[in-house]
């Protein structure tokens, strides 16, 4: 019967979402760092001053950053300012050092944000971004229908991965953590797909590394040092 029932599952999200593919990533988030020790070392290490975070909700990574100048938009609670981040970043005149995106997950949202963030970057700062490593193919569906929801984040990093004017990595911490540097890009992705909303869980587990050019907090220091 439990057999039967998982089958039944599999068939009813084709039918809903086009893909049976689910195989699962083996991440066990618990022993690698967070994202506040993260953005804290970052900001400690290359000495930030101004940091803008996209989407604080409750404010559980935003109460926690310690930095001179912090502003924080969500449209519903937490951070500083009441807005979408649309509507900040329509009228914002500020730059940043450094902008931590945590915003509505799915694609079409995350890379304008990213688009938005490279405008308001200062030249020398980094923009990170949440939940850019799903495990399961259910962790990915939007609009979401599981627990743990990164959305497809995903697909907005493998877009910029694209960019000539971006060098984008995901550090594997976290939930997957996205860091871009507006910069010549080292290491430009080739692909032939052009919508990315189109692309597949199965794409992106077949593809991981590639996709998403990975590297561990260990390896932070020589990203940056190479700013």
């Amino acid at each position: 019967m439990k057999e039967k029932y998982k089958f039944f599952i599999k068939r009813l999200f084709y039918y809903f979402y086009g893909e049976k593919f689910f195989k699962r990533l083996n991440y066990d988030w618990s022993i690698y760092p967070s994202r506040i020790e993260i953005i804290q070392k970052v900001i400690f290490k290359e000495k930030y001053k101004n940091y803008l975070e996209i989407g604080c909700d409750n404010d559980e990574n935003f109460s926690k950053i310690n930095i001179e100048n912090k502003v924080g938009v969500d449209p519903l609670k937490g951070g500083t300012l009441r807005m979408t981040s649309d509507e900040f970043f329509k009228n914002n005149k500020r730059k940043f050092d450094i902008i931590f995106l945590d915003g509505l997950h799915t694609y079409e949202q995350t890379i304008k944000d990213i688009n938005n963030s490279l405008k308001f970057i200062k030249d020398k700062g980094v923009i990170l971004i949440h939940d850019c490593l799903p495990k399961k193919i259910w962790n990915q569906v939007v609009p979401r229908i599981y627990g743990h929801w990164n959305g497809d984040v995903w697909k907005a990093i493998v877009h910029s991965r694209t960019y000539d004017h971006a060098d984008t990595y995901t550090c594997i911490a976290d939930h997957g953590l996205g860091i871009i540097f507006k910069r010549k890009n080292r290491d430009r992705l080739e692909l032939k797909e052009k919508n990315f909303k189109d692309l597949k869980f199965g794409d992106y587990y077949k593809n991981h590394n590639k996709y998403m050019n990975l590297v561990n907090s260990g390896e932070l220091d020589k990203i940056f040092n190479t700013n």
